[in-house]
């Protein structure tokens, strides 16, 4: 068979596809930022994760409807530059690019700030440069985590935290906490403010980054214009509902948020509070295991990204688009993620969840716009009330939601993302020719292929 004959096999489903979703979602993350999110909103973070969950649904639907318009292997990226327009699929990219390359700084920047709770003789700073010298060795050596490893990771991911929900609910029924199972608590107080909400539901939108993975592997997919949205839709829910039923036990047990010594890595004090220091160290263990698999991917999934930009001509070829001589990886992008990744030196949680969430939200909210784009005016879908609600109201339900939260994110995110997309016009501007030309595309399925090699 030639080359260019050459297809990827379908031979994902249902099942394996949500797996492959919510592996990718690392769900342990919500204790990762639990401190964090319980301080933002004033201990009202079940709140927060509800509100997110309304609006990451809603971005799940428009993702699944793109997916089902373009059955190919995609992103916010193909979905926006096919169905309005190549400038703004090109910024699009740009702002997921930050997500990509600043990812694996955050994942980092939680390992650290647990291990340095776990063990504080060490401080958080170096078990940050530890994370990134091991991942960025094993990256340019081109070791990866095998399928297996993955999926005993996920279940370890998995049995830890029903053993911290078991160990909680222990607790409160032995009069800790709350002294309650069902209390209206964590969701109503006398300090609720809906701002401090919005707030933290748009921390909490980074426990959701992934839902939307499944659409690159809508090419090994049987009956992707199906199975894809489908499994879409349930990893945000499936998900989500982990999130809020995590969040809401976590704080029966642990109500005050004003108690935690460092909010930053408050889930690690309550794992203490309820199951001592040999839970503890399960617990942390399991966190990490998360972070660091998770670190390698997302360094990996960067690194790869900003060689397709290379090689496809998006970014100087000379510079992103090789590949290392000895192990066929791009080693140059690798160590330039891992230098990116010591700016979590100098940053907090919260800033640095927000300033990914800036990219993420972007996205979400133009994939909505995406819809209407393609259904509501290409395909002209208007003529029937339900068309209305399919391709009309859901979607502009789904931008407003993804807006929201873009516009409650950390002001200091919001000043770094605002940053970056204006680079990313000056230089959209540059490689245009003043929007003379069509950006080059970028043709992430290859770029996978040729650097896995």
């Amino acid at each position: 068979m030639k080359e260019d004959q050459v297809t990827l096999r379908r031979t994902l489903t249902q099942f394996p596809l949500i797996l492959f979703g919510l592996a990718y979602m690392a769900p342990m993350i919500v204790f990762g930022t639990f401190g964090v999110e319980d301080e933002t909103t004033h201990g009202l973070a079940t709140d927060a994760y509800i509100l997110a969950l309304i609006a990451m649904l809603f971005t799940a639907y428009s993702y699944g409807r793109m997916a089902k318009a373009y059955p190919i292997s995609g992103s916010a990226y193909t979905y926006v530059r096919r169905s309005m327009s190549a400038h703004i699929g090109f910024l699009i990219g740009w702002v997921t690019l930050l997500d990509y390359f600043f990812l694996p700084m955050v994942i980092w920047l939680i390992g650290g700030v647990y291990l340095s709770a776990e063990i504080p003789g060490v401080p958080a700073w170096l078990w940050i440069v530890l994370f990134i010298l091991v991942t960025t060795i094993l990256n340019i050596v081109g070791i990866r985590i095998s399928t297996n490893v993955n999926v005993l990771m996920m279940a370890f991911q998995f049995l830890v935290i029903a053993i911290f929900l078991v160990l909680s609910v222990h607790d409160v029924l032995r009069g800790m906490g709350s002294a309650t199972i069902v209390s209206p608590k964590p969701f109503f107080s006398d300090q609720f403010h809906f701002s401090l909400i919005l707030s933290g539901a748009a921390i909490a939108g980074y426990s959701f980054l992934g839902f939307d993975a499944v659409t690159t592997m809508t090419e090994e997919t049987v009956r992707p214009e199906k199975t894809v949205p489908r499994a879409i839709f349930l990893i945000t829910l499936v998900g989500g509902v982990i999130f809020i039923i995590a969040t809401y036990v976590t704080q029966l047990v642990y109500p005050d948020y004003t108690k935690f010594a460092h909010a930053d890595s408050g889930a690690s004090e309550i794992a203490m509070q309820i199951g001592g220091h040999l839970f503890t160290a399960i617990f942390t263990a399991g966190l990490i295991l998360a972070q660091f698999s998770s670190g390698i991917s997302a360094q990996s999934s960067a690194a790869r990204l900003l060689y397709a930009m290379g090689r496809d001509g998006v970014l100087p070829k000379k510079v992103f688009g090789r590949l290392n001589g000895r192990f066929q990886t791009p080693h140059f992008n690798i160590v330039l993620v891992g230098v990116v990744g010591l700016l979590a030196l100098f940053m907090t949680v919260e800033t640095s969840t927000s300033f990914i969430n800036f990219g993420a939200f972007s996205a979400f909210a133009f994939v909505n716009v995406s819809v209407i784009a393609h259904y509501f005016f290409r395909a002209g879908l208007r003529k029937k009330p339900l068309d209305f609600l399919l391709y009309l109201a859901m979607p502009v339900v789904g931008f407003l939601f993804d807006g929201w939260l873009w516009l409650n994110l950390d002001k200091n995110a919001l000043r770094l993302g605002a940053i970056w997309l204006a680079c990313g016009v000056v230089y959209l501007i540059f490689l245009t020719r003043g929007f003379r030309r069509v950006p080059p595309e970028i043709h992430f399925d290859s770029a996978n292929e040729t650097v896995d090699g």
